[in-house]
C-alpha cells in the first residue's frame, strides 16, 4: 500500500492551517468541514480523505461504500512499552499498519515523506498474541506508533490520521542532512499533545 497520495493530503491541509481551514470542504458533498473533522480510508485508493460529520456516519460500522471507504475511529489507547525490534524495523520513530490480508506495513517519517518496509506477519502475530490491544486493531485505519528517539519511551494505538500528520510535520521541520534544532522538539511535542479517547 502507497501512502504517497494520503501523505500529500496531510502535508496540503497541515503546512498552513490556518490559510486552508476556510477551503477545507468535505470530498464526499463539500461541504465545509471543522478544523476537527473525520476522515474516511479510501481503500481503492489508498488516501485518506476529509469529511464532514453527516457523511462520516454513513460510513459507520463499515455502513455505506461496499468496503471502499473505512471510517477512520477516534480512538487513541497509551500503552506499556511493545518489544517491537522483533519486528526488525531499524528505527525508532514508525508506525505499523496491519492490513485485512494479514500482512503489515511499518512506516517512518523521513524528510522526503513516509519510508515504508513490509513486516514479518507471523513476527507480528507473535507480538499482538502478547499485546492484546494489538490484536484488536481495526485494519488499514488503526496503527501501533513508536517513539524510541532521544531516550523516550511512547507507544499508542491511533487513528492512521495521526500517523500521516506525524510525518507532514517531520517533514515540514526538517532541516539539513540531520533534521536541524527544530524537528526533534516538534515531534516531543507532537507526542505530548496525544491523549487518549474513545
Amino acid at each position: 500500500m502507497s501512502v504517497q497520495g494520503a501523505l500529500a493530503r496531510v502535508i496540503r491541509s497541515t503546512a498552513d492551517r490556518a490559510a486552508t481551514a476556510e477551503a477545507e470542504r468535505c470530498e464526499l458533498c463539500a461541504a465545509r468541514v471543522a478544523e476537527e473533522h473525520p476522515h474516511l480510508y479510501d481503500t481503492g485508493a489508498a488516501e485518506v480523505r476529509c469529511v464532514c460529520g453527516p457523511c462520516s456516519v454513513l460510513f459507520a460500522d463499515d455502513g455505506a461504500g461496499e468496503g471502499r471507504y473505512r471510517l477512520v475511529p477516534r480512538r487513541r489507547l497509551r500503552l506499556p512499552p511493545v518489544d517491537t525490534a522483533v519486528l526488525g524495523v531499524p528505527v525508532g520513530l514508525v508506525f505499523f499498519v496491519p492490513h485485512p490480508d494479514g500482512t503489515v506495513t511499518a512506516q517512518g517519517p523521513s524528510p522526503a515523506g513516509a519510508m515504508r518496509w513490509e513486516v514479518d506477519a507471523q513476527a507480528w502475530q507473535r507480538l499482538a498474541g502478547t499485546v492484546p490491544h494489538l490484536a484488536a486493531m481495526a485494519p488499514d485505519v488503526e496503527a501501533l506508533l513508536v517513539n524510541t528517539v532521544r531516550g523516550l519511551d511512547e507507544h499508542w494505538i491511533v487513528p492512521v490520521d495521526d500517523c500521516y500528520r506525524m510525518i507532514a510535520l517531520v517533514r515540514h521541520e526538517w532541516r539539513g542532512l540531520s533534521g536541524g534544532g527544530r524537528v526533534w522538539p516538534a515531534v516531543e511535542q507532537f507526542f505530548r499533545e496525544l491523549t487518549e479517547r474513545s
